[in-house]
């Protein structure tokens, strides 16, 4: 269990305690809540034994006009400390 808690722990700290001035405990549960699903639901993880999907791989783009327009929305989280990235596709 301690080896869980420290894969979850360590990025917490780096990303999120490192980076953020706690002012009280409802602050620190709000700040860890909104880690906690940005952890969960957004942050890549890698598949097991880095296996790809089983989707075929979208075809590349060569244009650079086509690469210049991608619009590419992010959403900030916990005041722009955290960003998510959607895919263009």
């Amino acid at each position: 269990m301690n080896s869980l808690m420290d894969r979850w722990a360590q990025p917490c700290r780096r990303e999120l305690s490192d980076r953020t001035l706690i002012w009280d405990q409802r602050h620190l549960l709000q700040a860890l809540r909104e880690f906690e699903k940005f952890y969960n639901e957004h942050r890549p993880h890698q598949g097991i034994a880095n296996a790809r999907p089983l989707r075929a791989l979208p075809q590349p783009i060569d244009n650079p006009k086509h690469i210049a327009r991608l619009d590419i929305p992010r959403t900030d989280r916990l005041g722009g400390l955290l960003h998510e990235y959607q895919h263009a596709a």
